[in-house]
């Protein structure tokens, strides 16, 4: 079997699909993951042959202003950006490249919308990779004009619904309860363990701060608040910003404070206490994954919508990146370690990861579309 996975976004849309990718390799089956160029690096490293699809966006190499978190120009840059753009530029690199390869499957992370499309044009079965944890982003009133027009230029029937993102199968790397209760998983849906660490335990209480490799350039002054209190806190911290951002800009810190460009999250997060992050879904997961409990600072995207499930769930607490001040982080941070309930909601939802079923048992459904 030959299986393409796709991706659109960046590294943090390509590494939900790993673990899959990984399985459906040990299978026996023949893998290739196609994306930008510019992300070719992180899909080889990751040991997968990259197919080239699009070009290369341009990165941010300075710290950009912090913007006043919006909604509704998140809900636009995913309809513009993604589905407008974003689709209507990969869907003819897509049918070129689906002819040439000669997949039997499709793998098409979440908003990789040209994907499916594409897949769909040509009578490919597909599934579609989750990559967004709360599940209440895409949303057919967010996307659907958009997709539509692209399918009636294709001469695909109309579909409001937007059943064409779970026709045949969706795989989710995601704990069901931590999805947002009024998006559930469609009856297509099948849930698979994500990367589960161990619980993390320090023997002084450590902090992890990430604003991830998105967001992290467009953040202003937040690195230095955020570090600011929890300077004040008798923790020992292990931040990083990124490789686009100097350390040294954020000046001294104190003994127990560790400011880096990169730390491999698996590395720290068995060490850690708690995790302060801007709430994106790998960060949010991967805190949960080692049953930490979080304090959450939402930028954009999908991350206010995973803010609120930390919330409801109680793993966490919620700051405004804008007005959040200092100590208002201390604060937060303080309380959450203090108080035993979080940790213990942390857990739950690991316990619950642990029980889902490893990603190789998805194999054989793959296996069945091709046939």
């Amino acid at each position: 079997m030959r299986v393409l996975f796709t991706f659109i976004g960046g590294i943090g849309h390509f590494r939900p699909l790993v673990p899959l990718a990984s399985a459906v390799v040990a299978a026996g089956h023949t893998v290739a993951v196609a994306a930008a160029p510019d992300r070719h690096e992180a899909v080889e490293a990751a040991g997968f042959t990259a197919v080239a699809v699009g070009a290369g966006g341009a990165e941010r190499a300075q710290v950009g202003p912090l913007l006043v978190p919006d909604r509704e120009r998140d809900a636009q840059e995913l309809r513009d950006g993604f589905a407008r753009r974003g689709a209507a530029g990969r869907v003819p690199l897509y049918l070129d490249l689906f002819t040439r390869w000669r997949p039997d499957v499709v793998v098409c992370e979440e908003v990789d919308f040209g994907s499916v499309l594409a897949a769909e044009k040509l009578g490919l079965p597909h599934a579609n990779a989750q990559v967004i944890a709360s599940g209440s982003f895409v949303r057919p009133e967010v996307v659907g004009e958009a997709l539509g027009e692209l399918r009636a230029d294709l001469g695909l029937p109309p579909d409001p619904d937007l059943v064409m993102l779970r026709r045949h199968l969706v795989i989710s790397p995601f704990p069901p309860s931590f999805r947002d209760p009024a998006h559930p998983l469609p009856n297509t849906a099948f849930p698979v363990r994500p990367p589960v660490g161990p619980v993390g335990r320090s023997d002084r209480p450590t902090v992890y701060f990430t604003l991830g490799t998105e967001f992290n350039t467009e953040s202003g002054d937040l690195f230095s608040r955020v570090l600011a209190g929890l300077g004040d806190l008798p923790v020992d911290v292990v931040a990083t910003v990124g490789k686009h951002v100097d350390p040294a800009t954020l000046g001294p810190q104190r003994p127990g404070v560790r400011v880096e460009r990169f730390v491999p999250q698996d590395a720290v997060l068995p060490h850690c206490d708690l995790v302060v992050s801007h709430g994106g879904s790998g960060s949010v997961i991967g805190a949960l994954a080692h049953g930490l409990p979080t304090v959450l600072l939402p930028l954009g995207a999908d991350q206010p919508q995973n803010a609120e499930q930390c919330v409801r769930l109680g793993v966490g607490r919620e700051l405004d990146p804008v007005a959040a001040t200092p100590h208002d982080v201390r604060t937060a941070v303080a309380e959450v370690l203090a108080d035993p309930a979080y940790r213990r909601a942390a857990l739950r939802l690991r316990a619950e990861m642990l029980d889902l079923p490893e990603p190789a048992r998805a194999v054989p459904l793959l296996e069945r579309l091709a046939t």
